[in-house]
């Protein structure tokens, strides 16, 4: 177990003997996790601050986004889909662009500068 890990339990340990826990919503109910088994076991904490935290990466936001556009496009009638159609295509040849080159999200600035204000 990492210290990120360990200071968790430690902390969760610490509720559990002031009562602080009981009676919650969903007390005795099984968790719902999401399948994390692709990701290094000393990467998942981070993914999981960032995940709750509301932050996608650069790639996952531009996919989001794409979706949002496809939707958009069935959704408009077909007089005006034409700046849509141009939208999309455009979010489209920048995802396959993205992928041609690996993503270091820390030099991400916006991604970076996005971090650090929610972080400090």
């Amino acid at each position: 177990m990492n210290l990120v890990d360990q200071i968790a339990e430690a902390r969760i340990q610490q509720a559990i003997d002031r009562g602080e826990l009981r009676n919650l919503p969903g007390e005795g109910q099984p968790l719902r996790l999401e399948d994390d088994s692709a990701i290094p076991e000393e990467l998942r904490v981070a993914y999981r601050l960032l995940k709750n935290a509301g932050f996608l990466p650069p790639e996952l936001e531009l996919r989001r986004e794409v979706r949002e556009a496809e939707q958009l496009l069935r959704q408009l009638p077909e007089s005006d889909r034409s700046r849509a159609r141009a939208r999309l295509e455009w979010l489209q040849l920048r995802l396959a662009a993205s992928r041609r080159r690996p993503s270091n999200l820390l030099l991400e600035d916006q991604y970076r500068q996005q971090l650090l204000e929610r972080l400090g």
